[in-house]
């Protein structure tokens, strides 16, 4: 055989096997993938593996999905692709159990009828036909759970949500959250008109709201959120204590400076009613609330502040973003939160000494040093500034969230305290034959309790962590609390996993120099500012002794002394030379920063055109050395 024959025969053949090895990978290593992403965003978690594993009835999962308008946007096409696989690794890792299927509902099919039944939303895009793109979840006994839009800035939770809707239509009933709290977001009859949390609250479990006057607790209750409570009588606070010794789970939120419990504008300026406190139940646990706020300054966030008549994003200690590192790694609850968690104005959670077999584990602290700030002015619009003055720094990381576990002893025990009865007979004969049916006091805990405290409520809006007008969560407030109530209602697994994926990933250096930058632009510009500000006072009252009548209306100046026309000078020298530094301090504030940004971009364009030009002269230069003869 000929050469040229030869290199055909061998090229003809590569191509074949070339085409049935992928033909053959095709169908043997369909779920095979090798995962190289830092979170491990295309790797099953344990959660969602062990959910499949516990499926005892097949759930079948549409796609619907408007392929033809779906092209026309590359972000959806994109995710929608993302679905696929997902749903297909779904299927392949269930068993059969998780039966996968799509349809493309184009207008007046039948196909576009079912998606409308289901609930899914005709999504608008401009053009002629509607965008379909969400999942319709059904169980043999047809019990149907929708995602209406899988949006693809929502990729991150892609799986939480598909593996929660599986766990759903597995186990039908949903766990009962009973809400007592006094905030405007979180008693909303209908959820859409509260927070951003209580809808994803909705989504996950039954709700219960409980009235502020309640006499007694909804029975069949998984866990108990109090957000914010109203100030209770002695026989709520007994109700909560019984329902808790009798192995019921409760998340807690207090705070002693919540703004949004009064205006629900975190930058509101009234403090009424913006205490709230464990009260009996939190002395007989060994926890109690610090009467004061907790400022600090390592975990500052930066906010909007108002300076010389500007609005600038300056780090405040009363506003705080708790990285991840400050959170237990060993904790369900927040082991496996990686963003963080932003509180404003919080409180500090002192634990004392808690009774026999009662353990309270921290679950967030502050920074090393932070400070404690009068709840009242905290409650007010203080500035960077107002707090750094006076700031005094405590020794230790204080608590902002704690966990207390154990068999419970009563913080009531004389017994149960008397009920106010209502005026009316009828009311009063109801209030009687409600508290005749209640379960006799005890003193001890029956099974041992799970509760969570967290000492801040205002971290709960969504101007904490949403994004306003994309309702894209940038913190893990959201998923803290969720977490929780996951937890404790049973759901641990399922729990980890809503916080699995990752943020972007951080330029730890960046924002290091960010944070240092911040530090010191932020002391000196408070510095120069209130020499400015002193010499502008000065500057004033010189100039308002001057009348400007008379002989020496020309001349105003002339009517002053000479010694203050010497200080007016050396003021309006003085004020300019502050304005100056204060200038030259902002541009300062960023120098480091934008050097390492020009670098980078430096190294981005040029590097890889530099590296191929230096490789291709050192292959040229070898090319072109004369070779040895052979010996």
């Amino acid at each position: 055989m000929n050469a040229r024959r030869y290199l055909l025969v061998s090229t003809v053949l590569a191509g074949v096997i070339l085409l049935a090895g992928n033909i053959a990978a095709q169908r043997l290593l369909a779920g095979a993938r090798i995962d190289f992403t830092e979170g491990g965003l295309y790797t099953l978690s344990h959660a969602t593996r062990t959910t499949l594993g516990e499926i005892t009835e097949p759930v079948d999962l549409t796609l619907v999905y408007s392929r033809r308008v779906g092209q026309a946007y590359p972000a959806v096409q994109a995710h929608a692709a993302r679905v696929r696989e997902l749903l297909a690794t779904y299927e392949a890792r269930s068993g059969g159990r998780v039966r996968v299927r799509e349809i493309d509902p184009s207008p007046f099919s039948e196909a576009e009828d079912a998606a409308l039944a289901a609930g899914i939303p005709a999504i608008q895009t401009g053009g002629n036909d509607p965008l379909y793109f969400g999942i319709i979840g059904r169980n043999t006994i047809d019990d149907t759970r929708i995602l209406p839009f899988l949006a693809p800035e929502q990729e991150l939770t892609l799986e939480y949500d598909l593996t929660r809707m599986i766990s759903r239509l597995n186990h039908p009933e949903p766990p009962r959250i009973g809400i007592l709290s006094s905030l405007p977001g979180m008693n909303a009859p209908d959820p859409e008109g509260g927070y951003v949390l209580l809808k994803d609250i909705a989504r996950s479990f039954e709700i219960d709201l409980l009235p502020e006057d309640f006499s007694v607790l909804p029975e069949g209750l998984d866990v108990l959120l109090v957000a914010h409570p109203p100030p209770l009588s002695g026989r709520q606070e007994w109700l909560i204590d019984q329902y808790l010794l009798r192995g019921g789970s409760a998340v807690f939120l207090v705070d002693p400076a919540a703004k949004t419990a009064v205006t629900g504008d975190v930058f509101g300026t009234s403090n009424e009613l913006a205490r709230s406190s464990l009260g009996r139940l939190g002395r007989a646990w060994g926890v109690e609330l610090a009467p004061d706020a907790v400022a600090d300054a390592a975990f500052a966030l930066p906010v909007p502040v108002e300076t010389a008549g500007r609005v600038e994003d300056l780090a405040h200690p009363l506003f705080i973003g708790v990285p991840a590192g400050a959170m237990s790694r060993e904790d369900p609850i927040t082991a496996d939160l990686m963003r963080a968690v932003n509180f404003g104005a919080p409180g500090a959670l002192l634990i004392g000494a808690p009774p026999a077999g009662v353990t309270v584990t921290p679950l967030i602290t502050t920074g090393p040093n932070p400070s404690f700030v009068n709840a009242g002015q905290a409650a007010r619009n203080m500035t960077p500034a107002d707090v750094l003055r006076n700031y005094k720094s405590q020794p230790l990381p204080l608590a902002l969230a704690v966990r207390v576990s154990g068999l419970l002893v009563t913080a009531f025990p004389g017994g149960a305290p008397a009920f106010d009865e209502p005026r009316d007979a009828a009311g009063a004969e109801a209030a009687r034959a409600a508290a005749a049916a209640l379960p006799e006091h005890i003193q001890a805990g029956e099974k041992p309790a799970e509760i969570i405290i967290v000492s801040d409520a205002d971290f709960i809006a969504d101007e904490f962590y949403i994004v306003d007008g994309g309702g894209v969560a940038v913190a893990d407030n959201g998923a803290l609390v969720l977490n929780a109530l996951d937890a404790l209602a049973g759901g641990s697994e399922l729990s980890r996993l809503r916080s699995r994926a990752p943020s972007m990933r951080p330029m730890t250096r960046i924002n290091r120099m960010r944070s240092e930058a911040e530090d010191q632009y932020f002391r000196q510009q408070t510095e120069l500012e209130t020499r400015l500000a002193a010499a502008q006072t000065r500057l004033a009252e010189l100039q308002g002794t001057v009348t400007g009548d008379g002989f020496f209306a020309g001349d105003p100046e002339a009517e002053l002394s000479d010694d203050e026309r010497s200080e007016l000078a050396g003021l309006r020298a003085d004020i300019l030379d502050l304005r100056a530094r204060l200038r030259g301090t902002e541009r300062d504030y960023r120098r480091g920063i934008d050097r390492l940004e020009s670098s980078l971009k430096a190294l981005n364009i040029w590097g890889g055109p530099v590296l191929v030009a230096i490789a291709g002269a050192v292959i040229w230069r070898r090319q072109k050395r004369p070779r040895r003869p052979a010996s």
